[in-house]
């Protein structure tokens, strides 16, 4: 498996600059706006001094040239051609390239980057200056995190929000997918085309609470168990910033920023311990609604009237010409060919081990017997992909596959093949054991406990796991 190499690393210099020097030189570069003369001094006194640190700052400041009174276009070409000349290298005025480029070093900022970066940020939303403040404990490269375009919230979660029964959910088709989540019971279909709008939902279900957050980006619904080791239940928000392509969300009890992607908190005063807590993973299906109310019929569903203005009667929008091609909307400084980045796989992590599985591959499969962490685990997926193909709702037709029902179980000495129907698989004996969302059942009520994944897009997968094994049909 090999990376595309996007960037070549340089040695952090010693820094040539006393901090108190280079708190003034950041404060400079923040008020001077249109003013070129001081973005002229301040620059060189940054050059003659070769304190490369000040590299993280001038991208941030073209990244953020395009609003009204970060920099003037005069000073814009001077931090330019300084980033040009530091960097040794030139990506051009856009930032998209200099943000990979920066990934791929080993650079550090100037000291008080973190909350001079919330300052600059604040003239788009005051809020994102509560994420990035002095001192702020941090768990990743704040020189990393950047904006994806809406305001705090600007993508508003679904909290606690209204059901409708199968009978009441005429909105829906029969064949569009579904995040399906059901725990003690209950079982609770959260509609694709809605979540696509909204991200985030947090709900209870079955006395359980769920925080179902979507990275859209990455292609990832993970369910989280929101009651923490700490002993506190979190709930969260969309914070409109983004680390490597991926959704950061934020605690409202403390506002500390979250990965998404690891259920950990990685800004904030909760990242001086992120591991007292870290999120449990919940089971989650993708699946069709109708194969959903079919295992489970007396599900509930998310109300279409959620309250929020949205085009939900569109499927497809708002990502999905994102969904069906090879774009990349942000920075991902690695990347693997091994696979298109929007295929989907499926996920399993333990500590520190990971592997993935290709979910056409699964589906193909239908039920594979392999092993994960040291112990022996089954995956089933026979009920196919769940797809948007056969919709009807937009010229071109949006149609990509939004991966399958993918499951995965303990399988102890056991070896599984497919059932006589899609939710029962065969021992090795020629046994059925029916498949739940909590354990595979035996004939004689025997359990073998579920070992709970989600899917991702490779693109998402590979930035956060890059070692992690993969594993594909031939």
């Amino acid at each position: 498996m090999e990376a595309t190499a996007v960037a070549t690393p340089e040695p952090t210099p010693t820094p040539p600059t006393p901090d108190a020097e280079a708190r003034q030189l950041l404060e400079n570069l923040l008020e001077a706006g249109p003013n070129l003369e001081l973005t002229v001094s301040t620059v060189e006194r940054i050059i003659e001094a070769r304190d490369y640190r000040f590299i993280a700052p001038f991208i941030e400041i073209i990244r953020a040239s395009f609003h009204r009174g970060v920099q003037g276009i005069e000073s814009l070409n001077v931090i330019q051609d300084a980033l040009v000349a530091m960097s040794g290298v030139d990506l051009g005025p856009h930032w998209f390239g200099w943000f990979e480029w920066y990934a791929g070093t080993d650079l550090e900022p100037p000291p008080g980057f973190t909350a001079w970066k919330g300052e600059l940020m604040s003239r788009i939303d005051p809020l994102f200056a509560g994420f990035l403040y002095a001192d702020a404990p941090t768990t990743i490269r704040v020189e990393e995190v950047l904006w994806g375009g809406v305001r705090v919230d600007g993508i508003p979660s679904l909290d606690n929000p209204a059901r409708l029964s199968p009978e009441e959910a005429t909105y829906l088709d029969p064949n569009e997918p579904v995040f399906g989540i059901a725990l003690n019971g209950e079982a609770m279909a959260y509609p694709v085309r809605l979540m696509d709008w909204h991200e985030l939902s947090n709900d209870v279900v079955g006395g359980v609470p769920v925080s179902l957050a979507y990275c859209t980006l990455c292609g990832a619904a993970i369910a989280y168990d929101g009651r923490a080791p700490d002993g506190n239940t979190y709930v969260f928000g969309t914070s409109g910033l983004l680390y490597r392509t991926n959704k950061l969300m934020y605690d409202r009890t403390t506002r500390s920023l979250w990965n998404q992607f690891t259920g950990k908190p990685v800004i904030g005063s909760l990242a001086a311990d992120p591991d007292a807590v870290q999120l449990d993973l919940l089971p989650v299906v993708t699946t069709s609604w109708r194969d959903w109310l079919e295992q489970h019929p007396e599900t509930e569903v998310l109300d279409v009237k959620t309250g929020h203005d949205r085009v939900y009667e569109v499927f497809g929008q708002p990502y999905g010409d994102y969904f069906r091609t090879d774009e990349v909307r942000f920075p991902a400084f690695q990347r693997s060919d091994e696979l298109h980045p929007k295929e989907r796989v499926y996920g399993l992590r333990l500590g520190g081990i990971r592997k993935a599985w290709v979910i056409d591959d699964l589906v193909q499969e239908q039920v594979l017997n392999d092993e994960f962490a040291g112990s022996p685990i089954v995956l089933v997926a026979q009920r196919g992909l769940a797809d948007v193909e056969d919709i009807l709702v937009r010229i071109p037709w949006p149609n990509y596959d939004y991966g399958g029902e993918i499951r995965s179980f303990e399988r102890g000495r056991n070896t599984f093949s497919p059932g006589t129907d899609p939710d029962t698989v065969l021992d090795e004996d020629g046994a059925e054991w029916t498949v739940t969302e909590e354990a595979l059942v035996g004939p004689e009520g025997e359990r073998l406990e579920r070992v709970n994944g989600h899917i991702a897009f490779w693109l998402g997968w590979f930035l956060f796991f890059p070692e992690a094994e993969l594993w594909r049909l031939n």
